[in-house]
């Protein structure tokens, strides 16, 4: 089920697929999404301080905040958690109060591919849960947030675990009819009420196609990076929904 909430909730969708090549029994995903407005004391207080109640850190001043999460049914703990914030706060500020928060909940920064200037910060962390990464973009006189942390043992459990250096592509179709997927020069068709099919895909961008009967085909391109599992599904009604980062 996935749900937006920017003060509204929007209609929600369960994706059903089984758990990677091997015929494990079908699990149900479901990607949420919170945001809201803090109170105006938060917004212009002068100190970066830690909201003690958030899923990942975040200071308690900021103008925007939203947490995503993608969940396997039956499972409490995320597979993939994304903050998103804007702090009215310069990037040097920001950075700091991150690695100071960070490095309290035993996340350690990677240095290879580090990417640090006065506009532009992306790094990526080993958290205790799996991989991390933080972005940062000076916007105006804030700073907007990209905060994501993986659990690598909910997702070697769902079987959606790419292998190392590698990315995974997971290919679910819950119509009534056959729906097929073409990308990187190979085709994979699966019938009505099957389960679901895992590809592993070495990072790069790849156009690909999903067709059903009676509905035209269309070409899109995703890009896959190193570690990223993808999901592509067919809806009940044959529709293709939009890609959706697993982990």
């Amino acid at each position: 089920m996935r749900t937006v909430r920017p003060g509204a909730q929007a209609p929600a969708r369960w994706r059903a697929f089984a758990c990677g090549l091997v015929l494990l029994a079908s699990c149900m995903l479901a990607a949420g999404a919170s945001a809201w407005v803090p109170p105006l004391s938060a917004l212009f207080s002068s100190e970066l301080t830690p909201d003690p109640d958030t899923r990942l850190p975040a200071p308690t001043r900021y103008s925007y905040r939203g947490i995503h999460t993608t969940v396997v049914q039956g499972v409490a703990t995320p597979l993939r958690t994304r903050l998103e914030a804007t702090v009215p706060a310069d990037l040097g500020n920001v950075l700091a109060f991150y690695r100071t928060e960070l490095g309290k909940l035993g996340w350690q920064e990677q240095r290879d591919g580090a990417v640090v200037s006065a506009d532009h910060v992306e790094l990526a962390f080993v958290s205790p849960l799996g991989p991390g990464m933080l972005a940062l973009d000076r916007k105006d006189s804030a700073t907007a947030v990209r905060l994501v942390q993986k659990n690598a043992s909910v997702a070697t459990n769902a079987n959606v675990m790419p292998e190392p250096g590698q990315a995974k592509l997971v290919f679910s179709n819950i119509s009534e009819t056959d729906a097929t997927l073409t990308i990187n020069d190979r085709t994979v068709t699966r019938a009505a009420g099957t389960h679901a099919v895992s590809l592993d895909l070495r990072p790069g961008k790849y156009s690909y196609d999903v067709s059903v009967p009676g509905r035209p085909a269309s070409t899109h391109l995703l890009d896959f990076a190193a570690g990223d599992t993808w999901e592509l599904t067919v809806g009940r009604g044959g529709e293709a929904w939009s890609p959706l980062l697993l982990y």
